[in-house]
């Protein structure tokens, strides 16, 4: 296959854009931020105080509450369950109000999945 300066230029740049979106997305304590890290076989998720710099609650679908539920720490299933177990913690930690940060993945699938069982459990976006 041929490309274009141009078109090898365009294919260069969105590479080195990749994984950027996080930059801007700060957590302070009244409002601290979710962090999420989805690798191949499991999701991890951190609420953290970026003003501490202080992981407040973390959790993932290795934790033996999800993991007894699911079969495996890879499907939108424990990701949401995952969700649903973060609220619960931080919220007994008196954490409401929080920031989302999906780092360099796209808002779709075990992501997605995370965002919506943490808002069923109680926590505001």
């Amino acid at each position: 296959m041929k490309f274009s300066k141009q078109a090898l230029l365009r294919i260069k740049n969105k590479r080195l854009n990749r994984g950027k979106t996080s930059r801007g997305i700060k957590g302070t304590a009244g409002r601290p931020r979710l962090s999420v890290y989805r690798s191949n076989e499991n999701v991890y998720a951190q609420i953290i105080d970026d003003a501490n710099a202080k992981t407040l609650i973390s959790c993932s679908t290795i934790d033996r509450a999800i993991k007894l539920a699911v079969s495996n720490g890879r499907t939108c299933e424990a990701s949401r369950l995952l969700g649903e177990k973060l609220a619960e913690r931080s919220l007994k930690k008196r954490i409401k109000k929080i920031v989302f940060d999906r780092g360099p993945y796209l808002y779709h699938g075990r992501i997605k999945a995370v965002a919506d069982g943490a808002r069923a459990g109680g926590l505001e976006f």
